[in-house]
Formats: C-alpha cells, sequence, structure tokens
C-alpha cells in the first residue's frame, strides 16, 4: 500500500511539474506604463487605448497598467526606470534626445505646415530617419508617434504682423531648441516652469506664452490672455517606448500584438486632436476670446525663423539634411 501511494505521489509530482510551463505561459503579464501628462490628455488617452487594443489582441494575455500624471517620478526618471527594465514601457516626447539628438527633430520649428502633412512623415521615412540608431543607444524602442497638437501664441495683445512679434516677453520651455526659436522670432522668451505661467501673466512678468489648442482650453488661459494666434509653429510629438530587451523576449505573435495596438492608439490620437481642435476654438470664441489665423507675412517671417533654428539640428545630427528633406518630400498628398 506504501509503495502505491508513493507512486502515486510521484507520478503527480511529474505531472505538475510536466503542466507548470504550461500554466505559466497562460497567466496574465502585466505591462506598466508610466507618463507625463493627466488623465484627459492625448498622452494619458493613447496609453490606455493601447492598453485596450493589446488586451483585445491578445485575448487578455496582456493586462497594461497605466501611471499617468508623472506618478512613477518626472520624465527623466521613468525614462531610466523604462531602460532599466524596472517598468516595461513609457510615454514620453522630446526628452529621449538626451540620448540620441534626432530625437529633437520631431518637435522642429516650422516643419509641418498641418496635421495631415505630420502624419505622412511620422508614419513614413521621416520618422524611420528620426529613430536611426536609436535602439542601440538607448535601450529602447519607439512605437508609433502622434500629437499632443501644434503651438499656437497666446497673448494679451492681437498680432497681426511680425513686427508685434519683436521684444514680446513669452514664456517658453527652458530648451535650447525653444529658447533659440524665440530668438529667431525677435520674442524676449521667458524660461519657466508652465505651472508658474497663471501667476506671472497676472503680475505682468510675461505677456503670453505658447501651448496647444489642448491646454489653452483645459487651463482656461483665454481668460487672461484672451488673443490666439493659429502660429502652429511647432507640433509636438509623443511616442510609445517599450524596454528593448523586454519586447524581445515576446514571441513574435506578441510583438505583432504590441506593433499593431501602438499603431491603432496613434491612429485614434491623430483623429483625436484633429477634431479636439476645432472644438476649443469653438470654446475659446464662446468664451469671448480672439482666434486669428496669421496672414502670408506673418506665416512666411516664422518660416524663415524657424528655419534659422534648425542650425541647432545641424550641428548635432549627422542626419539631420536628410530628415529635413524627407519632411518636405511629405508636404503634398501624394
Amino acid at each position: 500500500m506504501k509503495k502505491i501511494l508513493a507512486l502515486v505521489l510521484t507520478v503527480g509530482m511529474i505531472l505538475g511539474l510536466a503542466a507548470a510551463p504550461g500554466m505559466a505561459a497562460d497567466k496574465t503579464v502585466v505591462i506598466k506604463i508610466a507618463g507625463m501628462k493627466p488623465e484627459g490628455e492625448p498622452e494619458t488617452i493613447g496609453m490606455h487605448k493601447f492598453g485596450e487594443y493589446l488586451a483585445k489582441l491578445s485575448n487578455g494575455k496582456y493586462q497594461v497598467q497605466v501611471f499617468p500624471n508623472s506618478q512613477l517620478g518626472k520624465e527623466d526618471a521613468y525614462i531610466a526606470g523604462t531602460r532599466r527594465g524596472i517598468i516595461q514601457m513609457c510615454a514620453t516626447g522630446t526628452q529621449t534626445s538626451a540620448l540620441h539628438p534626432a530625437m529633437a527633430m520631431l518637435e522642429t520649428p516650422m516643419l509641418f505646415d498641418n496635421l495631415a502633412h505630420a502624419r505622412r512623415a511620422m508614419e513614413g521615412k521621416t520618422f524611420e530617419l528620426i529613430n536611426e540608431g536609436f535602439t542601440e543607444k538607448s535601450g529602447l524602442r519607439t512605437l508609433n508617434a502622434f500629437p499632443l497638437g501644434f503651438r499656437h501664441f497666446y497673448t494679451k495683445k492681437i498680432l497681426n504682423q511680425p513686427s508685434d512679434l519683436k521684444g514680446l516677453r513669452l514664456r517658453v520651455p527652458n530648451i535650447p531648441l525653444y529658447t533659440n526659436f524665440a530668438k529667431e522670432c525677435g520674442i524676449s522668451g521667458q524660461p519657466l516652469p508652465f505651472a508658474e505661467v497663471p501667476s506671472a501673466l497676472d503680475q505682468n512678468v510675461i505677456d503670453g506664452g505658447d501651448s496647444p489648442l489642448s491646454d489653452i482650453v483645459s487651463l482656461k488661459m483665454y481668460e487672461i490672455t484672451p488673443h490666439i494666434t493659429l502660429s502652429g509653429h511647432i507640433l509636438v510629438i509623443h511616442s510609445l517606448y517599450i524596454n528593448e530587451k523586454f519586447y524581445q523576449s515576446l514571441p513574435a505573435q506578441d510583438k505583432e500584438w504590441i506593433n499593431k495596438a501602438a499603431k491603432m492608439a496613434a491612429d485614434d490620437i491623430w483623429q483625436m486632436v484633429e477634431e479636439g481642435d476645432a472644438k476649443a476654438v469653438a470654446t475659446i470664441k464662446a468664451a469671448g476670446g480672439t482666434v486669428t489665423t496669421p496672414d502670408k507675412a506673418f506665416h512666411d517671417y516664422m518660416v524663415e525663423a524657424g528655419k534659422r533654428s534648425w542650425k541647432l539640428f545641424y550641428d548635432t545630427v549627422p542626419n539631420a539634411k536628410e530628415i529635413l528633406e524627407s519632411a518636405a518630400a511629405y508636404r503634398d498628398a501624394k
């Protein structure tokens, strides 16, 4: 009897061990993704969309946990965490240019005429050229590119002509690309954290700033600076990034799911931002603000200022000329 019982236990253990790998494979895989924007912003919506699509494509195998609003630290911290594999994914913008200078060209001043132009470039060769060598340097893989919106001026006075920009005290992000472009426009750029903008406007320290329409509306900037100029001088582009070692450890089918989910999420955000901009303009006007589209002279002035600021890229990005020429090739729909 004892021999029979021992035999049964041994067989049970063997069967259990044999089943263990299969059981492990059936378990839900959790992917943590960190971002800096709060709920409701395009970046955060994009992270949630990615999670929803991946769960559906994988039939529930993957569960994406979204940590927005810098819950896992500021951008540099969660980017570092993703590189080390502490978390699997993150969303960010040109902060990755610290690892690969070409990533700053995602927000090249006066590069794109409109969202359609930008989308063709970001879904084509331009995006590939910007990312050339990035994974090898960073340990991160770029999964997509999606817009947060074009930056437009919000000011206390109407901007009718280029001379209205001369000496204008505008808040700018403390980033060389932005401060240099402001200088080329004749603007007195004031590097300030975005959180300090409302108080700086109240105290007349600055005359305005620039942001995507979604930010202008969500923070009601038009109540203090009622004049919005649709300059569209810089398109803010963010991406979803994944730890390369984690990505390469996955089966081919799972990689396909991740790639497809990222593409689907980006598609949603491109459409959402375009529709959101139209609604934002209506909201600003309904609140008594003015929304003006610059004339050709103003636009041409901004284009020339933008081109002068591109020198920064020529000095730091080996294939900058190829990237700029590629983007220009997508100007007209093919």
